[in-house]
Formats: structure tokens, C-alpha cells, sequence
């Protein structure tokens, strides 16, 4: 009905999957990145997690998932996961394509079916992957008969990748002490959180200029009511939005503001307890700003009271209250499993390296040539020297006795972001300082024709691809360098760089040099800034 009155071509919000309208925000990038590491370039065999709210996103990522997965993938899709451990197993071959008319009901047949395949899928170089949604719906034993299948293993790899998409629930579920054995043979973990304000505005604006709209109907005030009655859901966006534009139509109204989203949030989100308060909340905050003014009153004049009768008496200063982040960082160590693993696996899948060259085992024994144009670097620095390099790394957190590690995602002026276990925190850098004593791991690509050693009087390609890095520093319109000598110009050009980055400025072009050049590229992933 409001599509020729707000100039649309088709419904921009319906709630059905259509792949023009996907809308990608950072974090659902990093996870489908996840997913198709573990996948066409884990090849470590083992779990992913990957859990998220109701609404978040999940079916969508599996279904890009899908129609990007390697030709040499054989896929399993267990939708519906109430299953009990024979009626799973089944599922799961008939998914495959395998003939089990003669084993139905019968547990070891099947498995036996499945292992069979499963071991000539290798010898013809296939992966095999089993994606179970709504894995929060899995039974214990179901759970333990999937860890089972795992079991199948060649001295390199395993057999079958599985791949557990769930709800938070997920997760509560693993940290029983009975499914232990399945927790800690999870490799990666992420949980998809919703989106941001920007990112909702972003979300909203894309699917109405892919529907055909070339100007946003909604205000302001109207696309912030929108994020925070749907609290960047990207499905209650949706409901909320296709709503909002009936609602409009039907009033006549060119315009979506802040009334007319609380209106169709009030009418569209089931068992929405705050009807009343968003219908009258200004008359409501009116009401409380009132009686907040009376009691301030009133309590002004008792102490002023009080203070005629009583003499003074020394003031007690309350103790200073702890960093809530230093207690949310602290759990968050003590609740990974398998942190070293996820962390690397994270940073090989950021960028995007496959796994026929670099193994997640590898990366974290860190060799400094990891792999044929792919370097590693451990060593140890302040924060804002890393803050410098503009690159995700690794950082060895400890607790004590506990020891973990989270990939560094972003920095701001006094926030960062870490990922641990497989979840984002956002914290005060000033947390990171009673865990992290500066231990880091970076890896980046660099041409394989470049030495790790480079100093005054060398020559060659590498030098010039010296100077190709050193040209981003170049002031506008001066001079490309494009000598291939290592001489005094270029040393002093070093010592600056060296200076910038926080290394010792002795003119030689060492790792940590190395990684500072790779790091003036503008290609590859890059932290986040984080606005405070």
C-alpha cells in the first residue's frame, strides 16, 4: 500500500530472506569470515560456535554461508536438531546423500555408513561439514553422539568439520560438566551481537535504496526511536520499519518521526510490557521530573535543618569502587577454553589465509616465515605502539596461574576491543594494564623475495619494495623514489620510520621494521577505531 507513496519499487523490510537486501555490518563480516575459514581453510577438523540473539542474523549468515562454500565441500544441514541420537545420525546421512535404507534404527550402522563415506571423501580430497542450527535444541545425548562423529581422524586432520549455530542458550549449554569433552574440542567461537546505532541507520538506508527509494523517509528522532525500541535486532528492525512506513501512509505522512516508530513498535513487538510508558512517556517523564524536584526539596530543607542542630562532624570518604571492566575482563579469562586456538584461528581468518599454507598450530609457534609471503612476529610492546601498526594482534592475557588470549579488534583514546573466546568486549585500556604485560603475536603478508635482514649497501627488488612502502609517507606531490640501493637517503628514510612506530632507530630493516613497512599498506584488515 505506502510503496508508491514513499517511491519504492518493492516492500524494503519484509522479513523473508532475499540476498540483495544482505547488509553486512563488521561483525557479521568477521564471523562469516570465521565460518568460511573453518571451513575451506581451518583445516583442523574440530567445532565452531557460533551463537547470537534471536533475530541477530544467524540462518542469514549459514545461507551466504552456503553460496560460498568451495566446490570440494560436502555439506550437511540439520535444521530441525530435536533429534535423538538415531534419528540424528540418520538426518545427517540422508543430508549427505547416502544409502541407509539397511541400517535405519540402527545407531552402529549408520555410523558405520557415515565413517565409510566419510573416509573416501578424503582419499578424493572433498571436505565434509555438518551445520546444525538451532543447536541450542540438541539434546545431551544428541550432543555426545555429534562429538563421536568427530572421532574419525587421519594423523593431520580430522574427517568432519561441525559447525553449531545457537542462541545464548548455546553456550550455557557447553559449560556443563557433562559435555566438557565436546567444550574443549571447540576451536573458535564467536557470538553475534546486534547492531549499533550507525549500523542501524546504515541497515535501514540500504534496503530502501535497493527497494528503490533515493531519500529516507525517516527523521532523526525517528531512526533513533527505531534503534532503540528494536535494540539494532535486525529482524524487530524490520517488523518495526515495515510498520512505521503503513502508519505513515496511512496519515499522510511524508515523514517517519520518533511518534509514528513508538506507535509501531508499541503495535508490532509482542508482549511489549512498556505499551503505556511509550505512549505517555513524556507526560510520564513530566511526572517524575515533578515528584524528583519535590523530594529534592524536601530533602534540602531536612539537612538544612538538621545542619542548625548538629555540629559538624568529619566527612568519610567512600573507597573508590573498582573498574567494572577489570572484573568483566577477569571472568572472561576464567571462562575461555581454548583461547590460544580461537584467538590465532581468528587472526589467520582475518587475513584470510589458507590453511594448505598456514595451520592454526603453526601460527601459534609463530616461525618468522610462517608460510611462502606470510610472516610472524612475537615480541613485546607498549599499547600505543601497537595502536600504531593499525593491525589486529594477539595478546597474551594472565591471571595467575590462568593464562589466555584475545585478538586486539580495535582502540580508541581510552577504549579497546578484544575478542576472547570467541565474544567482543569493549573495555577501558586502563583494564588491559592489570593483565597484559605487553606480550604480543602479529603475522602479515610480505613478498616472498624479501629477506628478514636488510641494511645499508644491499640492493635489489626488495629494497625497491622498500621505497614502494616508504612512498605513502611521501608529502603530496613530492618525488616517487624508485632506487633499488639501499644508501644513506634510504637509512635516514628508515630511521624516521623507525622513530614513528616506537623501534630502535639504528637504520637496519629488522622483523619489527619489516612489520612497520607491511603495516603502510592499506590493503589487509585493520583495527577498529573505537570513538569514545
Amino acid at each position: 500500500m505506502y510503496l508508491e507513496h514513499y517511491g519504492l519499487n518493492e516492500a524494503p523490510f519484509s522479513i523473508t530472506p532475499d540476498p540483495r537486501y544482505v547488509f553486512l555490518s563488521e561483525r557479521h563480516r568477521d564471523a562469516l569470515a570465521h565460518l568460511l575459514y573453518g571451513i575451506g581453510k581451518g583445516g583442523s577438523g574440530g567445532f565452531i560456535q557460533l551463537t547470537g540473539e534471536v533475530g541477530t542474523g544467524k540462518t542469514t549468515l549459514c545461507r551466504l554461508l552456503l553460496d560460498q562454500l568451495p566446490d570440494d565441500t560436502r555439506v550437511a544441514l540439520v535444521l530441525n536438531p530435536k533429534l535423538s541420537p538415531v534419528e540424528l545420525v540418520e538426518t545427517i546421512c540422508e543430508e549427505l546423500k547416502l544409502d541407509v535404507k539397511q541400517q535405519r534404527g540402527s545407531l552402529k550402522g549408520l555410523t558405520d555408513v557415515l565413517n565409510a563415506f566419510l573416509l573416501d571423501a578424503y582419499a578424493e580430497g572433498l571436505r565434509v561439514v555438518l551445520i546444525v542450527d538451532e543447536a541450542q535444541n540438541l539434546s545431551t545425548e544428541a550432543l555426545e553422539q555429534v562429538r563421536l562423529l568427530t572421532n574419525l581422524e587421519t594423523p593431520t586432520q580430522k574427517l568432519l568439520q561441525i559447525i553449531l549455530l545457537g542462541q545464548p542458550e548455546l553456550r550455557d549449554m557447553l559449560d556443563r560438566p557433562e559435555l566438557r569433552q565436546l567444550a574443549q574440542r571447540i576451536t573458535a567461537r564467536y557470538h553475534l551481537t546486534p547492531l549499533d546505532a550507525e549500523e542501524t541507520e546504515a541497515y535501514v538506508r540500504h534496503r530502501l535504496a535497493v527497494a528503490g527509494c533515493t531519500r529516507s523517509p525517516f527523521t532523526r528522532l525517528g531512526m533513533k526511536a527505531l534503534f532503540r525500541r528494536s535494540g539494532g535486532v535486525p529482524r524487530l528492525i524490520n517488523i518495526i520499519s515495515d510498520r512505521s512506513l503503513m502508519a505513515g501512509y496511512a496519515h499522510e505522512e511524508s515523514s517517519i518521526g520518533e511518534r509514528l516508530v513508538e506507535r509501531a513498535a508499541n503495535e508490532t513487538i509482542p508482549g511489549n510490557r512498556l505499551y503505556w510508558y511509550h505512549r505517555y512517556r513524556r507526560w510520564v517523564l513530566a511526572l517524575l521530573g515533578l515528584i524528583g524536584i519535590v523530594a529534592i526539596g524536601s530533602l534540602v530543607w531536612q539537612w538544612q535543618q538538621q545542619r542548625l542542630a548538629v555540629p559538624d562532624v568529619p566527612v568519610v570518604v567512600a573507597p573508590a569502587q573498582p573498574d567494572p571492566t577489570i572484573a568483566l575482563l577477569a571472568t572472561a579469562i576464567e571462562r575461555s577454553r581454548n583461547s590460544e586456538f580461537a584467538a590465532f584461528g581468528e587472526l589467520l581468518a582475518r587475513w584470510q589465509v589458507d590453511a594448505q599454507q598456514v595451520t592454526v598450530r603453526n601460527a601459534i609457534r609463530c616461525p618468522a616465515q610462517l608460510a611462502t609471503g606470510i610472516a610472524c612476529l612475537r615480541g613485546r610492546a607498549s599499547l600505543e605502539q601497537l595502536a600504531r601498526f593499525d593491525r589486529p594482534l594477539v595478546l597474551q592475557l594472565q591471571q595467575g596461574e590462568l593464562r589466555a588470549y584475545a585478538l586486539l579488534r580495535g582502540v580508541g583514546p581510552t577504549k579497546l576491543r578484544l575478542n576472547l573466546g570467541g565474544s567482543n568486549y569493549d573495555l577501558d585500556r586502563s583494564a588491559l594494564d592489570q593483565f597484559w604485560e605487553g606480550d604480543f603475536v602479529v603475522l602479515w603478508r610480505l613478498p616472498d623475495y624479501v629477506p628478514a635482514k636488510l641494511k645499508r649497501g644491499d640492493s635489489g627488488p626488495a629494497v625497491a619494495w622498500v621505497n614502494s612502502r616508504l612512498a605513502s609517507l611521501n608529502e603530496p606531490g613530492a618525488e616517487l623514489r624508485v632506487s633499488d640501493s639501499f644508501d644513506a637517503e634510504l637509512e635516514e628514510r628508515i630511521r624516521h620510520l623507525q622513530t614513528t612506530f616506537g623501534i630502535q632507530a639504528d637504520g637496519i630493516i629488522g622483523p619489527e621494521t619489516l612489520f612497520a613497512l607491511a603495516a603502510l599498506d592499506e590493503t589487509g584488515p585493520h583495527l577498529t577505531r573505537i570513538v569514545n
